[in-house]
């Protein structure tokens, strides 16, 4: 059984960093584009940054030059490192797979929560 499980989420003042970290057990990761979403309050979930399984990265515009996506294929677990935090980080942040299709969107894990205080 496949599951995603975010950690490293916390409440920082806004110019400091954290490092999310996503668990994936199953069979989902090694050979898939993976990603990072987040839903702030009141707002749609969106997509933060992804990463092909070779290591090819792309990223929002809201978070180039400050968020950094990467991989460990070998420990099936993807980080984002976050740097130079803005109050509009705020949010609950999501890894699964990229593009999510019928399947990966049942598997939403519980997330973690960024708060960013001004």
């Amino acid at each position: 059984q496949v599951q995603l499980v975010e950690s490293g989420g916390g409440l920082v003042q806004a110019g400091g960093s954290l490092r999310l970290s996503c668990v994936v057990s199953g069979s989902i990761f090694s050979m898939n584009t993976m990603a990072w979403y987040r839903q702030a309050p009141g707002k749609q979930r969106e997509l933060v940054a992804l990463i092909s399984s070779g290591g090819n990265t792309n990223s929002a515009d809201s978070v180039k030059g400050r968020f950094t996506i990467s991989r460990d294929n070998a420990k099936n677990t993807m980080y984002l490192q976050m740097n130079n935090l803005k109050p509009e980080d705020t949010a609950v942040y999501y890894c699964n797979k990229w593009p999510i299709n019928e399947y990966v969107a049942r598997l939403w894990g519980q997330g973690a929560q960024v708060t960013v205080s001004s």
